[in-house]
């Protein structure tokens, strides 16, 4: 019935798109290869921004955990987050001047034009005590500027009236499931592509310029575990000139800034033009304004650059120029390459000594940031295009636009400072950014239970998230510390256990083996599950009475602890009792199974009858008469002082994401936890109760991240009654618990509602109020936002089983992206009166098929498992079964 409801109501949302038929082959497929498309260069769209909502876009160029510049939205370079740190809103000056890439034209008739290639300044940055403080403030500019963006594809139009050219910025880094190595280098790729109006030949050059800030991350001094200062700005920073086989440009170092140090390291600034390159390593002394004046006079001469002594400052600032000729009506593609190699991270729980430094994977790829330019810039067109093929297979599907949009551009999150990997290649992450550290360290189980982006383009990074949760950070007993300390020797250190976190754990194991197939994995963590899921059990535990109904101290993501029964923890743990079972009887452990299903029953059963309301699922208060009835281990100390009349309840609210266990079981293909016909009321209640249109009325004792005519589902209501200190955040909004809500409806076929949640909160990121790449909660980047993804996999329908070698989609006509974190590549399904024609195509990775399954239409099993490797595609049909 879900499915069925998800294809009428998808049918309506999609109509009147058109979808050719594919030929059905007889009897037993074949793989063949796929049909090459023809010339497709022009990177996807998939959002576009005018002139007026500009001002707070970011787009985060870097790969996964090597940090991040960003391009704005006039193109101007900010958030230089590339030293182990966030540094939000970070621009690294030198005498007010950040940096900047400028334009020198030269007509036919001899006319010079120079220009910052920025659009404008808004107008809001004009004031100031002596003037405006934007960077580049000063720099002749163009007039219109217009923002396109398909992450990690960002493109800025500028053009003026006043200037005989248009340009166009195409900035990106590599972003190709599921190779974390390819998507993880740290460079930045900016092409300028300059367009001739004219119908006479011009010369046109593009010129770079940046200050060596080695030293300087945006935060200030630090000192290292000895005491030392480390790094006070830059010390002796030096620039050198290099040319090599493929690129040339400036090599930037430190002589300086402690090796040591976190900000100790290198940049390149360089470029893959051959000919007509000119460059500084030095500009002037600074003295009132002379310094720029004499690079500005130098490159409008000619377009080219002649070299300055060196200054001895410390910072000192560098030039890249690249000329070209511009043939009438022409275009001509001008591209440098910003490198960086930063190698020394610090843990996130320092005890000041050696052992804080835990590294970076990428810097063991690469000896300094000049390796990084000339072992990358051969991959550029390979690596560009394996990049615009997966952007535009996503964009392509049939999906409804904020859908894509709202899933690919949180993938951005995955690139940030949020989120990094050790040398041993590890992957970890915070909860969200601050504006120059982390937030809320730890990889936070609670936090990322909800992001589903990771396991399904980068599965193995998902992995080795599991690895560390149950191996490293779950002891004996079977605590899971919800946030892990490093390095992994002091996993454990925490030793605090999460409900939530915890239960959502033990299905996240569930869901990576099941996209994996590795056995081998999940027998070698299965222990450590066991005790896990045991742990509920225990004197004092959540669940200690054995009865499938989770009543004890339960800390969780509300940063409290909640007292008595309550459907967010109840349902998460009936998840986890779900997934567990499935796991112990494919291990053969049948008697272990039957445990965790005779505590599922028993739970679904009490939680129905006794939690809903007839409208959605209340918290009943249950406190303790004292501390003794309570495993210590339980009390992280964010709660209520007086546990026996404990504030920071849910109580009769209605919480947004009161069923985001069941989010994960339908995310996990396993089955409904709870009564269906009351999962369906009470996400069409949270619509009724949560959902402000519009907040002037709203009061919010706590943070806000909508306002004014914003729309937006608040993370609780009280229909009836209200405690009188509720849990601290109710009356907030926050996008990831959002998208949870959302996408619970768009599983059980409320569409309408669905899409409009999800359109409500990319309303709020629009360019003009806040960076649509940057979604909030607990710091920028919030790992949470990630459960965008799941919409992708709720309207297509998509589950994969590699241990079953399975494939399920809805019956739905249409193109589609699917990914399973190994592998990717797009279904193409259309009906006849046969059946449904499958075209099933893998771009990416290596598939593995013996069956294909259209939900609630019918499937189609091969008598051997198919190996569909990339480049190559199936075609068969499904016929509908018969009743």
């Amino acid at each position: 019935m879900r499915m069925l409801l998800l294809i009428l109501t998808m049918a309506v949302a999609c109509a009147g798109i058109f979808y050719a038929h594919t030929p059905a082959v007889a009897g037993e497929p074949q793989i063949v290869p796929v049909e090459q498309p023809g010339n497709r260069d022009a990177w996807p769209i998939l959002k576009r921004y005018d002139q007026e909502h500009l001002a707070r876009i970011a787009l985060p160029l870097g790969g996964i955990g090597t940090g991040t510049l960003s391009l704005g939205g006039r193109a101007d370079l900010r958030d230089w987050e590339i030293m182990n740190r966030p540094a939000k809103g970070f621009v690294p000056l030198r005498g007010g001047l950040g940096s900047f890439f400028a334009l020198c034209v030269k007509t036919a008739e001899g006319q010079v034009l120079t220009r910052a290639l920025e659009g404008p300044i808004e107008p809001s940055d004009y004031e100031g005590s002596h003037g405006s403080t934007m960077p580049n403030h000063s720099l002749p500019r163009f007039r219109h500027c217009i923002f396109a963006a398909a992450y990690p594809l960002g493109q800025v139009m500028l053009s003026d009236p006043c200037v005989p050219v248009d340009v166009r910025i195409e900035a990106f880094n590599p972003l190709i499931p599921p190779d974390a190595n390819d998507s993880g280098i740290p460079v930045a790729i900016l092409r300028y592509v300059i367009c001739n109006k004219t119908d006479k030949l011009m010369t046109a050059s593009v010129c770079g310029s940046m200050p060596n800030f080695i030293g300087i991350d945006g935060s200030g001094s630090t000192k290292d575990w000895k005491g030392d200062l480390v790094a006070v700005g830059g010390r002796a920073n030096q620039n050198e000139f290099r040319k090599g086989q493929n690129v040339q440009g400036i090599f930037m170092y430190s002589k300086g800034v402690a090796p040591r140090a976190e900000q100790w390291g290198t940049i390149g600034l360089a470029t893959t033009g051959g000919t007509g390159v000119t460059y500084r390593t030095s500009w002037t002394s600074q003295s009132w304004g002379s310094s720029l004046l004499d690079f500005w006079d130098d490159f409008s001469s000619d377009g080219r650059l002649e070299d300055r002594p060196a200054t001895g400052e410390d910072t000192p600032m560098a030039s890249l120029a690249v000329q070209v000729k511009l043939p009438p009506h022409g275009t001509e593609r001008v591209t440098f390459l910003v490198t960086w190699h930063f190698p020394n991270r610090q843990t996130w729980t320092p005890k000041n000594n050696e052992q804080d430094r835990i590294g970076n994977y990428y810097t063991t790829r690469y000896s300094d940031a000049w390796d990084v330019a000339e072992k990358f810039a051969p991959q550029l067109a390979e690596l560009e295009a394996k990049t615009v093929q997966f952007v535009r297979a996503f964009c392509d599907s049939n999906l409804p636009e904020v859908v894509k949009e709202a899933a690919l551009f949180n993938v951005s999150t995955l690139r940030t400072q949020t989120c990094f990997r050790t040398e041993d290649g590890r992957f970890y992450g915070w909860e969200g950014c601050s504006n120059t550290r982390g937030c809320c360290h730890g990889s936070c189980t609670h936090v990322w239970n909800y992001e589903q982006a990771t396991a399904y383009l980068f599965g193995a990074l998902a992995k080795s998230m599991r690895q560390v949760e149950f191996a490293y950070a779950t002891g004996d007993t079977g605590l899971m510390s919800f946030r892990v300390n490093l390095p992994l020797e002091r996993a454990r250190d925490f030793g605090k256990a999460a409900a939530d976190g915890q239960m959502g754990c033990i299905m996240k194991m569930y869901r990576d083996w099941q996209l994996s197939g590795d056995d081998e994995m999940l027998k070698a963590l299965w222990p450590h599950v066991k005790r896990a899921v045991e742990f509920c059990w225990i004197e004092g535990g959540w669940d200690a009475d054995r009865d499938g109904v989770m009543e004890g101290c339960q800390h969780n993501t509300m940063d409290v602890e909640y007292y008595g029964p309550n459907p967010q923890m109840g349902v998460w743990y009936l998840g986890a009792l779900r997934a567990a079972e499935e796991m112990s009887r494919y291990l053969g452990e049948d008697d272990f199974a039957g445990t965790c299903h005779e505590l599922l029953e028993r739970g679904k059963v009490w939680i129905d009858r006794n939690l809903f309301n007839g409208e959605y699922y209340e918290h009943k208060i249950q406190p303790p008469k004292d501390k003794s009835e309570i495993a210590p281990s339980l009390l992280v100390g964010m709660g209520a002082k007086d546990i026996t009349k404990p504030d920071y309840q849910l109580g009769s609210g209605c919480l947004v994401d009161q069923l985001v266990g069941q989010y994960m079981a339908h995310v996990c293909g396993l089955g409904y936890l709870l009564e269906p016909t009351n999962v369906r009321k009470t996400l069409q209640n949270i619509m009724k109760y949560n959902l402000r249109q519009g907040l002037y009325g709203h009061f919010n004792c706590m943070r806000s991240f909508a306002l004014g005519d914003e729309s937006a589902l608040l993370m609780a209501s009280y229909p009836k009654d209200r405690p009188q200190n509720p849990f601290p955040y109710f009356s907030e909004v926050m996008t990831g618990f959002e998208y949870a809500a959302a996408v619970g409806m768009l599983y059980e076929g409320q569409v309408e509602n669905g899409l409009k949640c999800i359109q409500n909160i990319r309303d709020r990121y629009d360019g003009q109020k806040r960076s649509p790449f940057d979604e909030a909660e607990c710091g920028h980047h919030y790992a949470r936002a990630m459960a965008s993804w799941a919409a992708i996999l709720a309207l297509t329908g998509f589950h994969y089983s590699g241990v079953e070698k399975t494939m399920t989609l809805a019956p739905r006509e249409g193109t589609f992206f699917w990914s399973n974190g190994y592998a990717w590549g797009i279904c193409t399904l259309a009906r006849t009166k046969e059946g449904i024609n499958v075209e099933l195509a893998v771009s990416r990775g290596e598939l593995a098929l013996g069956r294909f399954v259209l939900d609630g239409f019918g499937y189609n099993h091969f008598d051997k498992a198919l190996q569909i490797k990339a480049g190559k595609k199936v075609e068969f049909q499904v016929s509908r079964e018969r009743s």
